[in-house]
This record gives structure tokens, sequence and C-alpha cells, in this order.
């Protein structure tokens, strides 16, 4: 009986790790919104780490979280970190590409509770009368990642969050 237990297990592990083996070696999730203001509006938002506390939900995780931003008030080279709770984690964020109302590309580096990097981006575009936003963020999903994507679906976990952020700064960009 032990043994069949044992080769039961054994064939489980197996079929995980055979079956994250052939999962892609990245990640993208991403959520569009258009928006009725001028891509300029959007921009300045987000391109200015000291606007976030404003939108993003990642902000609420977290009353107490604490915060620190560094080098250029916006744009590129400006920084930010944080350390918070269990739910919001640590990590820094730095602007490494800003292109006037069109994009924001964001290094994005997780500490806790466990160590990633990735890439945010901002795209904005305009649609006549209104600028539709994009927010990704892709990365590398090493062989851990995989198997964790098995059970925990990222675009479900990140996407509600993207999405409750757009319709923030939705609101308030079309003020």
């Amino acid at each position: 009986m032990l043994k069949t237990i044992a080769i039961v297990i054994f064939v489980l592990v197996a079929a995980v790790l055979l079956l994250a083996a052939t999962r892609p070696d990245t990640f993208r999730v991403q959520r569009t919104v258009s928006i009725k203001a001028p891509p300029e509006k959007i921009y300045a938002v987000l391109n200015d780490f000291h606007q976030w506390q404003a939108w993003s939900p990642f902000e609420k995780l977290d009353p107490a979280m604490k915060r620190t931003l560094s080098g250029p008030a916006a744009g590129k080279g400006a920084v930010y970190e944080w350390e918070g709770n269990s739910k919001a984690g640590a990590g820094r964020m730095e602007i490494t590409e800003s292109t006037p109302a069109s994009r924001i590309l964001i290094k994005l580096d997780f500490t806790k509770p466990f160590a990633a990097n990735n890439i945010a981006e901002f795209a904005l575009e305009r649609k006549g009368d209104d600028t539709e936003v994009t927010w990704a963020m892709y990365g590398p999903a090493p062989f851990f990642a995989k198997i964790m994507h098995l059970f925990f679906n990222m675009d479900k976990m990140v996407g509600g969050d993207f999405e409750s952020g757009l319709n923030t700064l939705k609101t308030m960009t079309e003020k």
C-alpha cells in the first residue's frame, strides 16, 4: 500500500513538472481603457510617481505602506520604492523610458513576498477625442513561476487590479 501511494505521488509530481515545462518562458498581463481626456493629461499622472497614490489599486493594499521616492520628480530615472504588509510586499520601480504623451516603461523589481523582475508599460494612443490607455506587465517565467502559473492564473490575479486602477485613472483624468 505504501509503495502504491509513493508511486502515485511520484507520477503526480512528474506530471506537474512535465506540464510546467511546456508553459511559455514569458508572461504578459494587460488591460485597456478608453478615457475622454487628452494623452498629455493622462501621461502627466502616470509619469509622476507622486500621483500614484491617487489612482493605483496597489496603493490601497496597505495604508501604512512605507514609500520612498527618489531621482527626478517625474520621467526617466524617477524611482519609487515600497515596503508594506504581506499583501503589498516590497520592491522598487524605476521609469526607464518616458516618451511624452505616448509611452512609459518601468523596471519593476519585487523583493517580497518573492523576488521577480518584470516590466510595466503604459501605452497611450489618441482615438479622436479619447485616449486609449493600455497597462501591461510582462517578464520572464522561470521554471518555478511556470509551476505556480499552473495553479494561479496571473491574468486573473493581476488583471482585475489593472482594470480597477485604469477605471480610477479614467475618473480622475476625465474631470
